[in-house]
C-alpha cells in the first residue's frame, strides 16, 4: 500500500515533465528491454520481465518446499491411528493452499487499470493481462490439487463429512467449495479454445469473481486474507472509479465508416485530460449491449485535437459487427455511448528516438496512427526533435487501404508548411489481391454528424487534471478508515468476547473485513469523485456550447485538407506479397531505430527476433503489443 501511495506521487511529477525532443537527450538502448524469450506459449519477453518471472517461480518454489518442511517436521499432532503417509498426504494439500494463496497476492495487480504501480516499472495494464492470465492457471491449478488432495485424504480415512462443515472457530470448507465451483467456471471459460468461439460466454463467467473473492475470503480467514487484501483492496478503489465514470454518458460528435468495415467514433473531451500515443480506451453502447464494454486504441493526439479524442472500431466480432450496422442502416442523431479511461503508457520516451519503424497487420495499424499524429504536433513546435517515422502496414484486400485515411485527423487543419516538415515514409502490402486493383474510391467513406444531448458529457479524467495525487489521497485515506473501523470493532465487540475465553465466529471476523475496506473505499471515493466533478462542470459548459457548432440542421461538411490528398497519393502499395521484413529492418540507416509492431502473433514475434538477434545494434525493440 506505502509504495502504491509513493508511485502515486511518482506519476504526478513524472507526467509533469515535458521530454526534450533534442538529439542530445535521445532514448539509449537499454538492455533490460531487449527481448530475450519468443515463444507461442509466453510471448515476447523482455529482460526485465524475465527476472520478475524468476524471481516469482522462485518465490512459489520456496515457499512450497519451506511449508512442507515446516509441517512434516509437526506430524505428531495428527490423529492416532492415521498412517504417516496419510498425514503427509493431508500436509501437502495443505501446504498448496497456502502456495495458492501467495498467487493471489499478485492476481488483482495485472488487472488495475489505474494502477501506480505498474507504471513505475514500466509495465501497463493492457500489456500485463498475460502476467493475470498466467498467475491465474498456477493459482487454480494449485487450488485443484488443494482440494482433490483433501477428498482423497478423507476418503482413505472416513472424514468425508468434513466436506459439509462450516465451523465456527475454524476455516468454513463448505465456502471453499463454493468458491471452487465459480474458480473453476472462471477457469475453464477463459482457455484461449472457449474464450476465442465464446467470447460472451467467458466475459459473463468471468464476472464470477465476486463471488469467487468473497467465498474465498471466508474459506481462508482473516490470517491469509491481509496476504492478499493489498491488491484486492487497489482493485476495489480502481473498480469503483470505473464504476463512477461510466456512468457518466459521452458527448459523441461524429462517427467515420470506412467501407473496409472500420468505425472511427469522435468524442468531445475535456481540454484538460492528457493521454500518450498508443493508449486505449473501453466503449459501451447499451444499444448494442449493457453489459459488455471493449477496449479499443485511441487514434487521436491529445495536443494536436485538444477538445476530440478518437477510437477505431474494426467489425471482426458480434458487437462491432452490429455497432457497424446499426450506424449504416440509420440516419442516427444521436447515440448513447458510455466509456472508461483512457489508460496508456505514462510517458512517450520512444519519440525521442532518431528515427521509427512501425510494423502493422490489419487493425493492428491504429496505435501507429496515434504516434504520426502526435508527432504532427510536435513538428508544429519550434526547436523540437522530430523523428524520422517508416510505416509498413500489410492488409488483406484494397479496400483496407482505406484505414489509411485515418492517418491526419479531419478535426483540425494541417497546413503544408507542416506537413512538409515531416519525414514519412509509407509502404502499403495487400496480401490477398494479387494484381493491382483501383484505387478505393473516398466517397464510399462516409461521415455522420450526431446532435449534442443534454445529458452527455465530455470524456475526462475520472478523477480530474491531478489524478494521480487524487488517487494517493485515496488510497491512503480509504485504508486508514479501514484499519480505524476494525481496530474499533475489534477492541470493543470481539476482544471482550475472546478475552472471555469464547471464540468469536470465525467467518463473522472475515465478514467484518470485508465491509470496512468497502466502506472505506466508497466513502473517500464517492467524496473525491464528485468533489472533482463540480470542479469540472464550469468548464464544461463552454465547450458544449462549441460542441453544437458542429452541428447545423443535420449536416455538417468535412474540412478539406491538402495533405490527405497528397498523404494518400505518396503511399507506395504493393498487391500480392509480404514485406521482407529482415531486408527492411537490417537496411534501415542511423543509430537509434525504434522498432513498433501491432498485429498477428507472427508478425509480433517475427520483427522481435530480428531486433533481438544482434545482427544489428541500431535497432531497438519497442513493445506495445495489446496482447500476446
Amino acid at each position: 500500500m506505502l509504495m502504491a501511495v509513493l508511485g502515486c506521487v511518482y506519476l504526478h511529477f513524472e507526467t509533469k515533465k515535458k521530454i526534450a525532443h533534442d538529439l542530445n537527450g535521445m532514448q539509449r538502448p537499454n538492455f533490460l528491454k531487449k527481448p530475450v524469450h519468443i515463444s507461442s506459449t509466453f510471448g515476447i519477453l523482455t529482460m526485465t520481465e524475465l527476472l520478475f518471472v524468476t524471481m516469482f517461480c522462485a518465490l512459489l518454489i520456496w515457499s512450497f518446499v519451506n511449508y512442507l518442511y515446516i509441517s512434516f517436521g509437526h506430524l505428531y499432532i495428527y490423529p492416532k491411528g492415521e498412517k504417516i503417509w496419510q498425514a503427509k498426504l493431508s500436509s501437502v494439500s495443505l501446504m498448496l493452499g497456502y502456495t495458492g494463496n501467495i498467487c493471489w497476492a499478485f492476481l488483482f495487480f495485472p488487472v488495475t487499470r489505474g494502477s501506480s504501480i505498474l507504471p513505475m516499472i514500466g509495465l501497463t495494464s493492457e500489456s500485463s493481462i498475460k502476467y493475470h492470465i498466467w498467475i491465474g492457471h498456477i493459482s487454480n491449478l494449485l487450488f485443484t490439487l488443494h482440494t482433490i488432495g483433501y477428498i482423497v485424504y478423507w476418503g482413505i480415512t472416513n472424514q468425508m463429512f468434513w466436506m459439509l462443515d462450516w465451523g465456527k472457530t475454524y476455516v468454513s470448507i463448505v465456502a471453499g467449495w463454493i468458491a471452487m465451483l465459480f474458480g473453476w467456471a472462471i477457469w475453464i471459460t477463459s482457455f484461449p479454445s472457449i474464450r476465442r468461439k465464446s467470447f460472451e460466454l467467458f466475459f459473463y463467467t468471468h464476472h464470477l469473481y465476486l463471488f469467487y473473492i468473497v467465498f474465498y475470503m471466508l474459506h481462508v480467514g482473516g490470517t491469509y486474507l491481509f496476504m492478499i487484501l493489498p491488491g484486492i483492496f487497489l482493485f476495489i478503489i480502481d473498480r469503483y472509479l470505473r464504476f463512477l465514470q461510466s456512468q457518466k454518458r459521452a458527448r459523441l460528435v461524429s462517427a467515420r465508416l470506412l467501407p473496409c468495415g472500420v468505425v472511427e467514433l469522435n468524442l468531445s473531451k475535456c481540454l484538460g485530460l492528457h493521454y500518450n500515443p498508443t493508449s486505449i480506451m473501453f466503449i459501451q453502447v447499451p444499444s448494442i449491449s449493457k453489459l459488455q464494454w471493449h477496449p479499443f486504441t485511441i487514434i487521436s493526439s491529445g495536443n494536436l485535437e485538444p477538445d476530440t479524442i478518437s477510437v477505431t472500431i474494426k467489425s471482426l466480432g458480434t458487437w462491432s459487427r452490429n455497432l457497424y450496422q446499426e450506424l449504416s442502416s440509420s440516419s442516427k442523431t444521436h447515440l448513447e455511448v458510455h466509456v472508461e479511461g483512457p489508460y496508456g503508457p505514462v510517458s512517450s520516451d520512444f519519440l525521442r528516438r532518431e528515427s521509427l519503424v512501425m510494423v502493422s497487420g490489419g487493425s493492428g495499424i491504429a496505435p501507429f496512427i496515434s504516434i504520426i499524429r502526435e508527432v504532427i504536433h510536435l513538428s508544429t513546435q519550434p526547436g523540437l526533435h522530430i523523428p524520422r517515422m517508416y510505416l509498413i502496414c500489410v492488409f488483406k484486400n484494397s479496400i483496407d487501404l482505406t484505414m489509411l485515411d485515418l492517418l491526419l485527423p479531419t478535426s483540425s487543419v494541417i497546413s503544408q508548411e507542416i506537413f512538409s516538415k515531416l519525414e514519412l515514409k509509407i509502404e502499403a502490402y495487400v496480401t490477398k489481391d494479387i494484381e493491382e486493383q483501383p484505387k478505393p474510391n473516398r466517397d464510399l467513406i462516409r461521415s455522420i454528424w450526431f446532435k449534442p444531448s443534454p445529458n452527455d458529457s465530455l470524456v475526462t479524467a475520472a478523477l480530474g487534471s491531478r489524478s494521480w495525487l487524487w488517487l494517493g489521497a485515496i488510497i491512503t485515506t480509504s485504508f486508514v478508515m479501514f484499519l480505524l473501523l476494525l481496530g474499533t470493532v475489534s477492541r470493543r465487540l470481539i476482544y471482550p468476547i475472546e478475552h472471555n475465553q469464547q471464540y468469536y465466529n470465525f467467518s463473522g471476523k472475515v465478514l467484518w473485513d470485508m465491509f470496512f475496506a468497502c466502506v472505506g473505499v466508497f466513502i473517500v471515493t464517492s467524496a473525491i469523485f464528485l468533489w472533482q466533478k463540480r470542479e469540472l462542470s464550469s468548464t464544461e459548459g463552454k465547450q458544449v456550447q462549441n460542441d453544437e457548432l458542429y452541428f447545423h440542421d443535420g449536416e455538417t461538411k468535412e474540412l478539406e485538407s491538402l495533405p490527405r490528398e497528397s498523404l494518400v497519393q505518396d503511399i507506395t502499395v504493393y498487391h500480392g506479397t509480404r514485406p521482407n521484413l529482415k531486408k527492411i529492418l537490417f537496411d534501415c540507416k542511423g543509430s537509434d531505430v525504434g522498432v513498433m509492431v501491432c498485429g498477428p502473433k507472427e508478425m509480433r514475434h517475427e520483427v522481435a527476433r530480428i531486433c533481438s538477434s544482434g545482427l544489428a545494434e541500431n535497432l531497438h525493440f519497442e513493445a506495445i503489443s495489446f496482447n500476446w
